[in-house]
C-alpha cells in the first residue's frame, strides 16, 4: 500500500493509525549520535514518525536495537558472479538494502549493452541499485578489451533516475596530464558525483585530481594516504573486500573530526565471504572491533555514503525516510533479528520472480584462436627475471628479481620456490596475442587455475605449473562460454561455468556459493596458501592500473613507470604500443 503526502502527514501527526508500528525499538540515531527509545511508525514504503504510535499491526521488538539500511558505497555486481536478484537475496538478509554499483567490467566486455543488462536487471529487485556509469573502458592502452564505453554512449543513460554519477576515473595520469577524452566525460557529469581511483597519487598531482571535480576515493591503503585526500576534500571509501582488506589500516585514520567523510564500501567481494562472513555488516563489525564505537560505524555504512551520494530519502531512521530498517539483537556485534525493506520484513521469499533478459551479443563472448601447450613455453637464456610477487591480504603487487630454474634455454618449475607460469589470452576478437609472465607466492601445484574474470578487460586469465594443464583448463573455460576452472592431470577437475559475459552465472547464488566452496578446497589442496582466495587474486593480475608490476594479452606492464617490460630483468629494453 502506498500513501501520499497528506496521508504520511496524518499518520504522523497522529490523526490516523499507522498500517505497521514497530514497538520498543532502540532507535541509533545516526544524526545526533544517540540512542533513544521510541516506536516507529511505517506507512507504506515509508517511515511516519518516531515517537508513540498505533498501528493496525504492531510488532513489539522488546527493546532489540534499530538501525537504517546499510549502503554498499562502491561496488561491482559482476564480482558476485551472479545475476543481481540472487546477489539481493545474498546481501539483503544480511542488512545492506541499497547499493551503488560500477558496471565497468560487463562494459568491458559488452559496452553499452552489458550496461543496459544490468539496468534492466536491477530494476524491481528486493535491493536497491544505483549506477556510477564507467568513466574508462578500456581502463588502459595496454591491454584490448572487448567494447568501448563512450561519452556517446554515456549520454544515452545520463538521464536515467538511477544513474547518479561517473564511475571511477582510473586514468589518473589522464587527468592529471589533462587528456581532452577524459576531461569531456568529466565536463559531461560536473552536476553530479564522480568517483575517483587514484593509489598512490600524492602532492601537485594529487591536487590536479582533485581539481577535476573528483570527490571520491575507495584506493587508499594507508592512513598517511587517507589523511591526504582527506585534507583536499575527498570522501573516504574504506574497502573490505575479498582481496583487497584495507579497513584494519585506515579506521585507524578515523576521528570524530573526519567520520563523516568516510563511507564503507565492499568493490569486490565473492560469494563465499558474502555467505560466510558478510557484506557490509561486515565491514561494520571489523571496524568496531578495530576501535570504531558501533554509533559511528553505523554512520559510516548510512547516513554518510546517502549524503555523499545524494540519496535524501535513505540513511536513517527518521519521518519522511524509506522504511529500511535493521534490526539488532546486539549492537555491539551487529547480530540482525531481522531486516525490513521499504516496510515489509524479509523472509526467505522475499523478492520478485527472476524474469532475466539476455540479450544474445552478451552470451558465450569466447572468441579466440587454437591454443597448444607450446604456446605456454618461456624462453630465456638469462636465470634473472621480472616477476609479479603477490602481496596476501592485498591487490597490490610487487615487481621482483628472482633467479629461476632453466633448461636448455627455456623456464622449468622445478622447485617449490619457483614461480609458477601466467599467462593472459586475448579472447574477444581472436587475435591470437598471448602474454606469458611468471607469478611468485601463488603456491600452485601440479595444476593450472583459469578464469575469464581479469580486470578490466576481462581475457582469460591462467597460472599453473605445467603447460598440459594450463591448456586443459583453456579448453575448459571455452567449451563452458567463459568461468572459472581447476585443471590437474590434463582434465577439469571443477568449473564454474559464467555464460553471461563469461562474468556471470545464472545459478543460484546457494549453488554458485557451494561450486565455489568446493573449488576452493580443492585449490588449498593443490598448494594455494591458507587465506587466499586464488580466484580473485588471479582476477586482479592482469589490472594495470594497479601498482607495481601486471601481466596483459600484450606482456608485462610495469604500472609505476607506465610502460611494457621484458621478463629478461638483465635487459635494458623495453617496448610500447
Amino acid at each position: 500500500m502506498t500513501y501520499d503526502a497528506n496521508e504520511l502527514v496524518d499518520i504522523a501527526a497522529g490523526r490516523k493509525k499507522s498500517g505497521l508500528v514497530l514497538k520498543n525499538a532502540e532507535i541509533v540515531n545516526v544524526f545526533t549520535h544517540d540512542v533513544c527509545k521510541s516506536d516507529i511508525a511505517i506507512a507504506g514504503e515509508m517511515i511516519a514518525g518516531i515517537g508513540h504510535y498505533e498501528g493496525l499491526e504492531e510488532i513489539d521488538l522488546d527493546g532489540r536495537y534499530a538501525v537504517p539500511g546499510l549502503i554498499d558505497a562502491h561496488m561491482h555486481l559482476e564480482s558476485s558472479m551472479v545475476m543481481p536478484s540472487e546477489f539481493a537475496r545474498a546481501v539483503v538478509p544480511r542488512g545492506t538494502t541499497t547499493v551503488i554499483a560500477d558496471p565497468h567490467e560487463i562494459a568491458n566486455v559488452a559496452g553499452l549493452a552489458g550496461v543496459r543488462f544490468l539496468l534492466d536487471n536491477t530494476r524491481d529487485i528486493l535491493l536497491d541499485v544505483f549506477i556510477m556509469l564507467p568513466s574508462c573502458v578500456p581502463a588502459t592502452s595496454f591491454d584490448d578489451s572487448g567494447a568501448i564505453f563512450s561519452i556517446n554512449d554515456m549520454e544515452k543513460l545520463y538521464n536515467d533516475a538511477r544513474v547518479l554519477g561517473l564511475g571511477e576515473v582510473m586514468d589518473f595520469q589522464g587527468i592529471v596530464s589533462g587528456s581532452q577524452d577524459l576531461m569531456q566525460k568529466i565536463k559531461l557529469f560536473s552536476g553530479k558525483i564522480i568517483d575517483g581511483h587514484a593509489p598512490g597519487l600524492t602532492g601537485i598531482d594529487l591536487n590536479a585530481y582533485a581539481a577535476a571535480g573528483i570527490r571520491t576515493e575507495h584506493e587508499c591503503s594507508g592512513a598517511d594516504e587517507m589523511l591526504e585526500k582527506l585534507r583536499l576534500g575527498f570522501y573516504i571509501l574504506i574497502r573490505e573486500g575479498s582481496a583487497a582488506r584495507d579497513l584494519p589500516a585506515l579506521v585507524k585514520a578515523v576521528n570524530p573530526n573526519n567520520l563523516r567523510r568516510c563511507l564503507f564500501c565492499t568493490d569486490d567481494r565473492q560469494l563465499e565471504d558474502i555467505v560466510e562472513h558478510g557484506h557490509i555488516d561486515n565491514n561494520v563489525r571489523l571496524a568496531v572491533r578495530n576501535g570504531i564505537d558501533p554509533v559511528s560505524a553505523i554512520t559510516m555504512a548510512t547516513l554518510n555514503t546517502a549524503e555523499c551520494y545524494g540519496l535524501r530519502d535513505r540513511g536513517a531512521i527518521a519521518p519522511g525516510y524509506l522504511a529500511d530498517i535493521v534490526i539488532l539483537d546486539s549492537l555491539e556485534e551487529f547480530k540482525i533479528h531481522s531486516v525490513y525493506r521499504k516496510g515489509r520484513p524479509v523472509t526467505a521469499k522475499s523478492g520478485s520472480p527472476d524474469n532475466m533478459i539476455i540479450p544474445q551479443n552478451i552470451e558465450n563472448t569466447i572468441n579466440i584462436k587454437v591454443v597448444t601447450a607450446d604456446m605456454f613455453k618461456i624462453k630465456i637464456g638469462n636465470p634473472f627475471v621480472n616477476v609479479i610477487e603477490i602481496v596476501h591480504g592485498s591487490i597490490v603487487t610487487r615487481k621482483t628479481i628472482k633467479k629461476v630454474s632453466v633448461e636448455k634455454g627455456e623456464f622449468k618449475r622445478i622447485t617449490p620456490n619457483d614461480p609458477v607460469k601466467l599467462a593472459v589470452i586475448e579472447r574477444h576478437k581472436a587475435s591470437g596475442r598471448i602474454g606469458l609472465g611468471l607469478l611468485d607466492k601463488f603456491g600452485l601445484r601440479e595444476g593450472a587455475i583459469a578464469s575469464t574474470i581479469s580486470h578490466d578487460s576481462h581475457n582469460i586469465i591462467v597460472a599453473g605449473d605445467n603447460d598440459e594443464d594450463m591448456l586443459a583448463a583453456i579448453n575448459g573455460i571455452n567449451g563452458n562460454g567463459g568461468g572459472i576452472t581447476i585443471c590437474s592431470g590434463g582434465r577439469a577437475i571443477k568449473t564454474l561455468p559464467l555464460k553471461i559475459a563469461g562474468l556471470i552465472s545464472v545459478k543460484t547464488y546457494q549453488e554458485v556459493y557451494s561450486i565455489l566452496g568446493e573449488m576452493l578446497e580443492i585449490a588449498h589442496k593443490m598448494g594455494i596458501p591458507d587465506g587466499m582466495d586464488p580466484f580473485m587474486t588471479l582476477s586482479f593480475l592482469a589490472l594495470t592500473v594497479i601498482p607495481e608490476l601486471r601481466l596483459t594479452d600484450r606482456g608485462l606492464v610495469d604500472v609505476v613507470e607506465g610502460r611494457f617490460i621484458n621478463l629478461d630483468a638483465g635487459s635494458d629494453k623495453h617496448f610500447i604500443l
